[in-house]
């Protein structure tokens, strides 16, 4: 199914580095791994500067991604459970794009997560997350065949009404979560729970590329220029290193690598251990090239190129969403570093985000610190392929745990540094509020 894709071979170098883009010029999403594909397999492409080596390699991780694991023993892809959320990489991120906002399984087995833990301050835990007894700090809701799921999970949605400054009304909804142990107990009273939807899994590669002094340079944790944001980069257990490192993956930018989260993702959503999450004998299931595999088709996927640059409707909603401040947060350009990858160095990309958490406010909290990251603290999502959304997979929900059903839902909930914005939004006309989701549609 694979070949040895081990630490050396990953970071085999390939032919990198693009030149600035022309005056004048559309903007490439992805620079020169950007891809002209607006089908539902847009996200499922490889980088198309990739050597002949390289796409090789991404092959070997598509299979990788796509491997569905069942109970040892077995011959193929054993080790799953006994407890899990989903059997496989592609169960979660189906097409590459975002999960359902659903809990449990289904025909498509895409869900929403519950992350869990207990108040932050245990000395052993230097990354603050305490795990719950019995649970962990995520929920695994499925178990093979005799065994049980670690609690039962249903979920509900509580309606509110609201109307934009000219008369126009809109609903929004948020998650109501209920949790049962298998006894029949509720949770600790003190727990803390986050609901996380699967995100997209375009662009990571380029993001990891993005030099660490880049990101240093968009902080400003104090606010020393007043404009109301005050962004700053997570501080988060590197497992690795054994040493606190900036973070810049996952919804709260929990994770300081793409094979860290990965790593996480396969223990956590599918019970198995692997040589960064090993079992309590030090052993592992999932071998170190099957890691790295699924690793190296994350970072070498290509990233959608926009669509309708020239629509009168897009130009206008682009200004819009310049005039009220939503690029402080969502910086539409930014450069690569260096790489092992190096198709991926070098880079001048748009991927609309800074990296850098951000207080968006009561209406999106979660009450559930992960690591320097507060209960109000959020990354700043990625808006490259935002318009593919529902091409790649009808219903998906938007924002952290897909409360919001519509781009002017997400909009409408943001809060915190990005009320002003907000605000900005819902007193435009219905014109300029349609061609600033145009324009997001164009992502």
């Amino acid at each position: 199914m694979r070949r040895a894709l081990g630490l050396g071979l990953l970071w085999l170098v390939g032919c990198g580095g693009t030149e600035a883009e022309a005056p004048g010029a559309p903007p490439r999403a992805g620079g020169d791994t950007t891809i002209d594909d607006r089908t539902s397999r847009a996200f499922a492409q490889p980088a198309p500067n990739l050597t002949t080596e390289h796409e090789a390699l991404h092959r070997d991780g598509d299979a990788a991604f796509a491997a569905v694991f069942v109970p040892g023993p077995a011959p193929v892809n054993p080790g799953l459970g006994p407890a899990y959320n989903n059997t496989s990489c592609n169960g979660c991120h189906l097409r590459n794009g975002r999960g359902m906002p659903v809990m449990g399984g289904g025909p498509t087995r895409t869900q929403l997560l519950v992350r869990v833990s207990l108040p932050q301050g245990a000395p052993e835990h230097p990354n603050g997350a305490v795990p719950v007894p019995g649970l962990g700090l995520q929920i695994q809701d499925q178990a093979v065949y005799g065994a049980s799921p670690e609690a039962n999970v249903t979920l509900e949605w509580v309606e509110r009404a609201g109307t934009y400054a000219d008369g126009t009304a809109y609903g929004l909804r948020s998650p109501r979560v209920t949790i049962v142990m298998p006894d029949g107990a509720s949770p600790p009273a003190d727990m803390r729970t986050s609901l996380r939807l699967p995100p997209p899994v375009v662009g990571l590669g380029l993001l990891e590329a993005v030099d660490l002094a880049t990101l240093r340079g968009m902080e400003d944790p104090a606010d020393a220029n007043r404009d109301g944001i005050s962004g700053r980069l997570n501080t988060v257990w590197d497992v690795q290193a054994l040493a606190l490192v900036p973070g810049r993956f996952g919804w709260k930018a929990n994770s300081p690598n793409l094979r860290q989260q990965s790593a996480e993702a396969y223990f956590n959503d599918m019970g198995l251990s692997n040589p960064l999450f090993p079992g309590a004998d030090g052993g592992f299931e999932l071998p170190m090239d099957t890691l790295d595999a699924a690793v190296f088709y994350a970072q070498s996927l290509g990233v959608p190129a926009r669509t309708a640059l020239a629509d009168a409707a897009v130009k206008r909603g682009e200004a819009k969403f310049k005039d009220l401040g939503c690029v402080t947060c969502h910086r539409d350009t930014l450069e690569t570093g260096e790489h092992p990858v190096a198709e991926l160095s070098h880079q001048r990309i748009h991927p609309y985000t800074d990296l850098l958490l951000h207080d968006m406010g009561a209406g999106l909290a979660d009450g559930r610190p992960d690591g320097d990251a507060t209960g109000t603290e959020w990354r700043t999502a990625p808006l490259w392929g935002l318009g593919l959304t529902q091409t790649i997979l009808p219903y998906s929900g938007y924002l952290h745990d897909g409360r919001a059903r519509t781009l002017e839902e997400a909009v409408l909930w943001h809060g915190g540094e990005a009320e002003r914005a907000r605000e900005g939004f819902r007193n435009l006309s219905a014109s300029d509020r349609g061609a600033l989701v145009r324009f997001l549609q164009s992502m």
